[in-house]
């Protein structure tokens, strides 16, 4: 195998690995995990899959702003996000994934009540030394089952 096909097996998994961080620190409710998927100046926008879901949400703008409204607005739930289907494609310092992400989320205060969502994530990536890093991510929902409110916990 020649090193150029190594380096670009390497980043591919490296790119997918952004991911698997962005969704565990979600899972973890670690925003220090969380924070490290995503580059200073990150664009998170899921408005596709609130607007499937009936409801509206911002671009959020900035690793920080993003990191804080996603540990605020899912502090009342546990969430498992498991992925697949992912594909890679890198050029030189930039990436490109697109992966299939499930998303479960169980209101803490009542398990039995919860919101399933499976969504298509178009993710826009960067290396930064060493490490790969979220610079946009577009999230459209493909199906969603479940309770709405749960989401919200209301």
């Amino acid at each position: 195998m020649s090193s150029k096909y190594l380096q670009e097996t390497e980043d591919k998994l490296s790119v997918v690995e952004t991911l698997y961080r962005f969704a565990a620190g979600i899972d973890l409710q670690d925003s220090v995990l969380l924070a490290s998927a995503f580059a200073e100046n990150a664009v998170s926008d899921f408005r596709p899959a609130a607007a499937k879901a009936g409801f509206e949400y911002p671009v959020l703008e900035g690793r920080d702003t993003i990191v804080a409204a996603l540990s605020e607005a899912l502090s009342h739930v546990d969430t498992t996000h498991s992925v697949s289907n992912p594909r890679a494609s890198v050029d030189g310092d930039k990436a490109h994934l697109d992966a299939l992400v499930e998303a479960q989320h169980v209101l803490k205060s009542d398990p039995s009540r919860h919101y399933l969502m499976k969504n298509r994530y178009d993710v826009e990536m960067v290396r930064q030394g060493e490490v790969w890093l979220i610079e946009r991510v577009t999230v459209d929902n493909i199906w969603h089952t479940g309770d709405l409110s749960a989401l919200f916990g209301s």
